[in-house]
């Protein structure tokens, strides 16, 4: 059934920001970590006084560089910095060192699946080099709000998409993208709980089939995926009920309230563009070369839209196998590394994200905490594709003394509790008449057509062998030996 909100179609821009993980901050000496006491990672340079001069961190070139080399962008080669200005309570300077016309990066795209599950490029508008500005505390005191200024100056590169994002859905996949791809390139840890990675929705709504967008508002102050998702429903919905009503959307500035999922208004964004951008003349213009731009290339780790494909296209793993190792870049840097040792990559894929994955939960534990080596994973999954062990042997009694002592080898560990399997035909069959023998009459059940006693039989095999025969052997001789 069609309601009023049918009749619309959303169009979303995201702009997220994100923390760079250098040492010390964007244009000064300062460290930048998180969680210090309140204003101890300042210096006069933070702290805005007469006569300070900036000066480049060259590791944020380097992170900015390389996120745009992910996101396929043209990186700029020469660029300016500016000032812009307007009032900071938490940014002593009075203006914040940014890029305006001159970005680092341009273009590009940052890839989601559409609800088909059909991949979809977003294209980015630009990506530019900025500062942090310091936090304003509201709620320790009741008279007073408090700064601290620990993230003033803090390198980050805002993310800017195009208004190509047509629903909640889209934008939680494009920053969920977003996020994986800044971890797997080490440049931001992505914890939007602590406000290393942010994100800010311009919102607005159109009737479908128009051709001109509707007035937007810009929702800031989520913290999660999933605020960003929810705060964009509840916008889509206020827009659309203001306009049945015949009201106009006015351009604002809006807070996510995430106690009841609602949003306020904060600023008028009349004036949005009125920022004063001037050029910042404490910087010498910035130029990246080709050289430099390929040196920066030769260190890229692989990216997790080119382990999909490889995974799904060359492995002929499913996509959900590959979603999943893909998820966290150290999980599928160990798969990686445990392919180079066997090419059951089904099985491989199996035991890191369902064994190994489930040790790491269950430990709560990392997997580069996890002493046991990808090569060990390889030799097991080798043991059981020789038929040596079954796969019942290798995950309930291998694998734990595995990782109680990950330096000896899986073999080692097998034949020391006497777990090799016997793949010895003659040795089989004659367990297999063994065990038929002392159930004369159920055999000939079986030949009536009761061909679920299989499974006595095979049991009383592995009893007489101590769980040493191979399964998939003693199955096929007993068929063959039953059926003759």
């Amino acid at each position: 059934m069609s309601t009023i909100y049918d009749k619309y179609e959303t169009v979303i821009g995201l702009e997220v920001h994100a923390q760079l993980m250098t040492k010390s901050k964007a244009y000064s000496s300062d460290r930048n970590e998180y969680g210090s006491t309140p204003n101890t990672n300042v210096s006069v340079v933070t702290l805005g006084h007469p006569g300070t001069l900036p000066k480049y961190n060259k590791q944020g070139i380097n992170f900015a560089v390389k996120m745009g080399l992910a996101c396929e962008s043209t990186i700029t080669k020469e660029m300016i910095f500016a000032r812009k200005n307007y009032f900071y309570p938490d940014l002593p300077k009075g203006y914040q060192i940014t890029q305006d016309e001159t970005p680092i990066c341009t273009g590009g795209f940052i890839q989601i699946k559409d609800e088909n599950g059909n991949a979809r490029q977003i294209e980015l508008t630009r990506i530019h080099l900025e500062e942090d500005a310091g936090k304003s505390i509201h709620d320790l005191d009741p008279f007073n709000s408090l700064i601290d200024l620990n993230r003033a100056g803090v390198p980050l590169i805002e993310i800017v998409s195009e208004p190509q994002i047509k629903s909640s859905q889209e934008a939680y996949d494009y920053v969920s993208e977003v996020r994986k791809l800044v971890r797997y390139l080490d440049i931001c840890d992505g914890n939007m709980e602590e406000g290393s990675l942010r994100c800010d929705a311009n919102v607005s709504v159109m009737l479908k089939g128009a051709k001109v967008f509707g007035n937007r508002t810009e929702v800031k102050n989520m913290n999660s995926m999933r605020n960003v998702q929810k705060a964009i429903d509840f916008e889509v919905k206020r827009q659309i009920d203001l306009l049945e009503q015949g009201e106009i959307i006015k351009m604002e500035t809006r807070s996510f309230n995430a106690a009841n999922g609602s949003t306020i208004s904060m600023r008028s964004k009349e004036a949005a563009n009125d920022y004063r951008f001037f050029p910042e003349p404490d910087l010498q213009p910035l130029q990246v070369t080709a050289e430099y731009v390929e040196k920066i290339k030769e260190v890229m780790p692989p990216l997790p839209n080119q382990l999909f494909k490889k995974y799904t296209e060359e492995l002929n793993l499913s996509e959900y196998d590959a979603l999943v190792l893909t998820e966290n870049k150290e999980e599928a840097l160990y798969f990686e590394a445990v392919i180079k040792n066997t090419s059951n990559y089904k099985s491989a894929s199996n035991w890191v994200t369902v064994n190994i994955k489930s040790y790491l939960n269950e430990k709560a534990i990392e997997i580069d905490e996890f002493e046991v080596e990808p090569k060990k994973i390889g030799e097991l999954i080798q043991l059981i594709d020789d038929n040596k062990i079954s796969n019942s042997v290798a995950s309930q009694k291998v694998f734990p003394l595995l990782i109680e002592t990950p330096s000896k080898s899986p073999l080692s560990i097998a034949e020391a509790n006497n777990w090799i399997q016997n793949s010895d035909e003659g040795a089989i069959e004659e367990l297999i008449n063994k065990a038929l023998s002392k159930f004369p009459e159920k055999v000939e059940e079986y030949k009536s057509g009761k061909k679920g006693l299989l499974g006595l039989f095979m049991g009383e095999v592995m009893k007489l062998s101590q769980g040493k025969a191979d399964p998939k052997l003693t199955n096929q001789k007993l068929r063959e030996i039953l059926d003759k």
